[in-house]
């Protein structure tokens, strides 16, 4: 028993003495460091949200070789940029306003609704949802979620009323407008002061169609001016200025397009030049805006000559280079501000034209 005993003793010596022989000695404390100096990082940034955005039209829709065709330009341009796809919801009647803009609201994070008309919608639809952002064009709603964008429509159809005051051989040209707003008269009136300046001796036919989306009722006007002498009309009606094109075609007299460079639309090359309202430049500078995080609710964006927001464009080549240096020197005196041009009849009373030279 007592040799058992001694064996298992030295067995659990000899155990121990191994496990000791094996330990790692502790190592001994480091000295102090000394601080590093702190290293300056540049800020990395923060990736950025995926957007979504879409757009409502008003009720000439897509496919007026028009405005709304012009607005969604400025849309997909800015999806491209963004690797975004944009939505669109189309409007058949006025009705349908406020109801495609707080559906558009529910699917994306900025909603744009192009023209006027949607005033109204706008205001209680970005009401009713504060926490997303709109835009809209053509009118101002000065709620905080809103980013309004305007033009100088006036300016831009100066410069083609001085081409048709100058282009005209009977001495009577056209205007047809769409709805009786003050909006359209802006065009009318810029139209008919830009004539004035270059051939006070010229009568300008002004009727209005009631519409934006009804091309027959826009053809019909134009030819019911062409029997009366007219043989320029310029149109601002959305799509009822593809009837006033077409009028052109089969009677033989100049057209002036809208918004859009129209050339294209006329089967007899029988538009003269275009009024060009960048519609696509304030979509895309809502859009925009709102991904550099510089949207601006409750302000409005206006574009006119000097931003390029308006101008005139000649893609059927008919404008002659005399009437283009004219046009180019009234271009000038408005961006200067020696000529103001009107936007009002009572304006357009008081209006006094300057020498073009």
């Amino acid at each position: 028993m007592f040799k058992k005993g001694l064996v298992l003793v030295l067995a659990l010596v000899m155990v121990l003495t191994m496990f000791t022989g094996c330990a790692k000695p502790a190592p001994a404390p480091a000295p102090e460091a000394t601080p590093a100096p702190e290293a300056t990082q540049a800020p990395t940034e923060a990736p950025k949200p995926a957007l979504s955005f879409g757009m409502i039209t008003d009720v000439g829709g897509l496919g007026d070789k028009s405005f709304n065709d012009s607005a969604w330009e400025g849309l997909q341009k800015a999806g491209k940029e963004l690797g975004v796809e944009p939505v669109i919801l189309q409007s058949t009647k006025q009705e349908d306003y406020e109801a495609n803009i707080g559906n558009m609201a529910q699917s994306v994070d900025l909603s744009i609704a192009v023209g006027f008309l949607m005033e109204q919608a706008m205001k209680a639809g970005s009401e009713q949802y504060a926490d997303k952002k709109f835009g809209i064009i053509d009118t101002v709603v000065p709620t905080p979620n809103v980013m309004s964008v305007t033009f100088k429509e006036h300016e831009g159809s100066f410069l083609v009323g001085v081409i048709a005051g100058l282009t005209t051989k009977s001495n009577v040209v056209g205007f047809v407008g769409g709805m009786d707003f003050p909006l359209i008269k802006k065009f009318e009136v810029g139209f008919r002061a830009g004539v004035a300046s270059v051939n006070p001796k010229a009568k300008v036919l002004v009727n209005y169609t009631g519409a934006f989306d009804n091309p027959d009722k826009g053809k019909e006007i134009a030819l019911a001016q062409n029997k009366q002498k007219a043989d320029v009309i310029y149109h601002a009606s959305g799509a009822c200025g593809i009837g006033v094109i077409q009028a052109a075609d089969e009677k033989d007299f100049w057209a002036i397009g809208v918004d859009q460079d129209q050339a294209a639309v006329s089967k007899n090359n029988k538009v003269l030049c275009s009024m060009i309202k960048r519609v696509d430049v304030g979509t895309y500078t809502i859009i925009k805006a709102y991904a550099d995080n510089k949207f601006e609710g409750g302000k409005a964006v206006e574009l006119g000559l000097k931003e390029d927001g308006v101008g005139y464009s000649d893609n059927g080549n008919n404008v002659t280079a005399e009437l283009k240096a004219t046009a180019d020197k009234a271009k000038e005196l408005v961006v200067n501000g020696t000529i103001v041009v009107p936007t009002t009849e009572d304006e357009l009373k008081a209006f006094k034209p300057v020498e073009i030279k």
